[in-house]
């Protein structure tokens, strides 16, 4: 059964950093707009080692957890159950609690890209480009495997790095070949191109950007835009931003938390954009 508005229900995004999150901003915005005035949504400072003990101490009012960095895999063995495509890449974002005392876990950033994607007009392409190795590119592996029919190049630093990719390519059935990171101005004429890299690291690529770019998606969202995204969109590319993902998935996460079959997106877009570019509205929670 679905919790009444006014039930008194919390959940909250953990992680370690965690004071840059902008899940708070986006949760309670769609608290507001659903109408949800016994939900509440905060933030906790949480590591490895203080993960189990943070679960041991919740109560039944608790509907959910949004988990980011070191948390995401760390929690699969103190769950239930793990959704299919959180298993493919052994990454949980989402944990929901069911009425019977259930902990199940999911990853809304894989189906979150897609849907930033097919908002901007992308449904499937014939091969793509991903800039980095890192969790966030296996997970766009994953996404990918959804819409790309083709190749996908991997752009690494080390071999080792290459090497995982080309395995998370193996298991999600997806046709990788990796490349050098110093070649990394080649991956600009992909139809498709995912940045998973840490902010700065694509700088010095802004000037290498084609006269005819095609579709490039930043994960980051501050600082914002990115000189690659500028450029890109200075070219007339269309640009995906990490906003744009950051929202998809908590919308998806608010609708399995709160029971409620479609999130104000909108509203959690304008709250977010709020707290990033200062137009009014509570600054990073």
């Amino acid at each position: 059964m679905t919790p009444g508005a006014t039930d008194p229900r919390r959940a909250a995004v953990l992680g370690s950093p965690i004071a840059h999150s902008l899940s708070p901003v986006l949760h309670r915005a769609a608290y507001e707009a659903l109408g949800l005035t016994g939900w509440s949504y905060d933030r906790f400072e949480v590591d490895e080692a203080g993960l189990p003990g943070f679960f041991e101490g919740l109560g039944t009012e608790w509907a959910g957890l949004s988990l980011t960095m070191p948390l995401k895999r760390a929690v699969i063995p103190l769950l239930d159950e793990v959704s299919e495509t959180a298993a493919s890449v052994d990454a949980v974002n989402t944990v929901v609690f069911t009425e019977d005392g259930r902990r199940v876990g999911d990853n809304t950033d894989i189906p979150g890209m897609v849907a930033a994607l097919r908002e901007h007009g992308i449904e499937e392409v014939g091969s793509a480009a991903i800039l980095g190795a890192g969790a966030t590119a296996s997970s766009a592996l994953a996404a990918l495997a959804r819409i790309c029919t083709g190749e996908v190049v991997a752009y690494v630093r080390s071999e080792t790095r290459a090497a995982e990719m080309r395995q998370w390519g193996e298991r999600l059935d997806v046709q990788v070949r990796t490349a050098d990171w110093a070649d990394a101005a080649e991956a600009l004429h992909a139809p498709l191109v995912i940045a998973t890299t840490p902010a700065g690291t694509t700088d010095a690529l802004a000037a290498a950007v084609p006269e005819r770019p095609t579709t490039l998606f930043d994960v980051l969202y501050d600082p914002w835009p990115t000189e690659l995204a500028a450029r890109w969109s200075m070219f007339g590319g269309a640009v995906v931003g990490g906003l744009d993902l950051l929202v998809h998935q908590a919308v998806l996460q608010v609708e399995q938390m709160t029971g409620r079959s479609r999130a104000p997106l909108a509203a959690m877009r304008a709250a977010g954009e709020r707290a990033l570019y200062g137009t009014g509205g509570e600054i990073r929670p």
